[in-house]
């Protein structure tokens, strides 16, 4: 199955994708994984990526697309994957398609992660990060009455993206940027929303039975 996971921040697409990829038995795809493995591989394409970063540029798209394109004709990808992170536009989806028609494939479903603004926002701007090990805690979910890590004692703050009107801006971004890549595919007739609240269990339980009449 070739799939393409969407979703705002803080819905939680790391760990879906980690978890549905699992279920089937295919490899979970995402640009920071792409960028990593050709930054250390020493790729022709992660040195010239390296190069922008260094200087504190944005890697073009260019050099992103044709990372992804190099990872999608990897052999474990070759029966189906699961992609996060990309693509992250209608633009980049009709590249995806170019590519994989170059395959002779194309995507079986996009699974879009819902989940309300007012959730994410409360997910994301209650983390408090320990300043001595790192370690995240949140102040609802963990029932947090301190600014102490539990952990080691470090005391915990708030990241700046996590800050409330940063999460909010973000999820502007996301709505100008990704609303439209949502409608063409459910214009492609391959969009299938799960509910993203609640237990990790459960949404996970949710999203196996959402692609069930599509798999195998």
């Amino acid at each position: 199955m070739r799939l393409v996971l969407v979703g705002p921040p803080g819905a939680g697409k790391g760990t879906q994708a980690q978890f549905v990829a699992s279920n089937l038995s295919i490899p979970k795809i995402s640009t920071g994984d792409i960028f990593r493995a050709n930054v250390s591989g020493g790729t022709e394409l992660g040195k010239l990526a390296k190069e922008y970063m260094d200087r504190g540029d944005l890697v073009p798209d260019e050099v992103t697309i044709a990372m992804v394109r190099d990872r999608l004709a990897e052999k474990d990808a070759q029966d189906g994957f699961l992609l996060d992170g990309f693509p992250r536009n209608v633009p980049q989806a009709e590249i995806l398609k170019k590519i994989l028609a170059e395959f002779g494939a194309g995507l079986d479903l996009v699974l879009e992660l819902v989940v309300d603004d007012e959730e994410v926002v409360r997910r994301l701007a209650g983390r408090r990060t320990c300043s001595q090990c790192g370690r995240i805690w949140h102040v609802d979910f963990d029932d947090k009455k301190d600014d102490v890590c539990d952990a080691c004692n470090g005391k915990l703050y708030q990241r700046d993206d996590d800050k409330e009107e940063t999460v909010r801006h973000r999820l502007e971004v996301y709505q100008e940027q990704t609303a439209p890549l949502v409608s063409f595919y459910a214009d492609e007739g391959i969009l299938v929303g799960v509910d993203a609240t609640g237990p990790v269990e459960e949404v996970t339980r949710r999203a196996m039975e959402a692609l069930s009449p599509y798999a195998g």
